[in-house]
């Protein structure tokens, strides 16, 4: 069928080709001193390469990065290698083209995690980036996550618009999303429409969104996004998580899945610097994850993701300067299915952020954890 193929990877020479054609476009670009086209390049480029390493199973947080033209003929090889044998053709019958919520969305990432690929979820400013992020999921043949931060949103609305209250941030992350339904059947790929990391200072973005999802939905039966990010890891547990609770109750009722984080992801990203915070607060412990699982699990029609931190961070990094232990993922998983007593070796569904620096062996034990 024409959706069948809509989800079909493509084959082992043409993923090879399209990296190394983008890898002597950007040579050219640099020979030729066209910075701004470089700029814009960095965008496709950045949104092919995460995409193609989505189909792989690598979850990719980044904004404009350019292949490494040092690295490209391995990474080319890597993931067309993998992809010959990587077919999305088989898609929960919920899953369809364009933006997906509610059962849709928890089908796709049971689906994800039951056969053991990521979701690339990609940084976007602006709907040339949103577009490119589209354009690699469907070349890549597979799905893709869109992802409005709260400075992506106000950047989509202008700088110099008001944004007292964060009505700024607000309106330009809701008109963002507005062209993604707009556009995103055209593609033929599944759309994970998310907001990213939202610290309690900036819960007035957070309420602003719910707000919009609300209004979509009383008209259209369903949110205006797929699922939005909570991350008050720098508040005490238990208020962190008392503030999800109950504002996954809130998104229950309009079939939002709530992402929150546990522990903090080092590096810098949106204006939140944390690459000086103590180490040890870089690695989440079981009882911590399973503390959350009980109570956001007790929410009726509640859906929810756990960013956990396992020694990831935020940037980009040269491989061999991040100490990632995602074992940390795979002793939770054993150990929340040890206090349920349930027959699933990943109860817990997982997010990665921050993969730059890390070692393909690393990111695909992770995978295999539940991200």
């Amino acid at each position: 069928s024409a959706l069948s193929a809509a989800f079909t990877a493509p084959s082992a020479s043409q993923v090879t080709r399209n990296l190394r054609q983008q890898q002597q476009q950007q040579q050219q670009r640099l020979q030729h001193g066209h910075a701004g086209e470089q700029q814009g390049g960095s965008v496709a480029g950045a949104c092919w390469a995460v995409a193609a390493a989505g189909a792989v199973g690598c979850a990719v947080r980044a904004g404009k990065r350019a292949m490494c033209p040092a690295t490209a003929p391995r990474v080319a090889r890597a993931v067309a290698a993998t992809l010959e044998k990587t077919s999305f053709s088989k898609m929960p019958a919920t899953v369809k083209p364009g933006v997906v919520t509610g059962q849709a969305l928890v089908d796709l990432l049971n689906y994800a995690k039951e056969n053991e690929f990521a979701i690339p979820g990609v940084n976007i400013v602006g709907t040339s980036s949103i577009n490119a992020c589209m354009e690699a999921a469907k070349k890549a043949g597979g799905p893709i996550m869109v992802t409005f931060s709260r400075g992506g949103g106000q950047f989509i609305a202008g700088k110099a618009a008001d944004n007292v209250d964060d009505a700024a941030c607000i309106a330009g992350s809701v008109a963002g999303a507005l062209h993604v339904r707009a556009v995103a059947e055209l593609y033929g790929v599944p759309v994970i429409l998310h907001t990213d990391h939202c610290q309690k200072s900036w819960l007035p973005w957070f309420d602003g969104l719910l707000k919009a999802n609300e209004e979509y939905f009383e008209k259209n039966g369903e949110p205006l996004f797929s699922s939005h990010m909570l991350d008050l890891s720098e508040e005490p547990l238990e208020e962190n998580i008392a503030i999800c609770k109950k504002y996954l109750e809130r998104m229950a009722k309009v079939n939002l899945l709530l992402e929150m984080e546990l522990g903090i992801t080092g590096g810098e990203e949106d204006g939140v610097d944390n690459t000086d915070v103590d180490s040890s607060r870089l690695y989440t412990q079981p009882e911590e994850v399973w503390e959350v699982y009980k109570a956001l699990s007790s929410v009726p029609n509640g859906n929810f993701t756990v960013a956990a931190a396992f020694g990831n961070v935020h940037g980009v990094y040269a491989p061999g300067n991040v100490e990632l232990k995602p074992v940390i993922l795979h002793n939770t998983q054993k150990y929340i299915k040890e206090q349920l007593g349930c027959e699933s070796d990943k109860p817990v569904s997982f997010v990665f952020h921050g993969g730059s620096g890390s070692s393909v062996e690393d990111i695909q034990y992770a995978i295999k954890a539940g991200v």
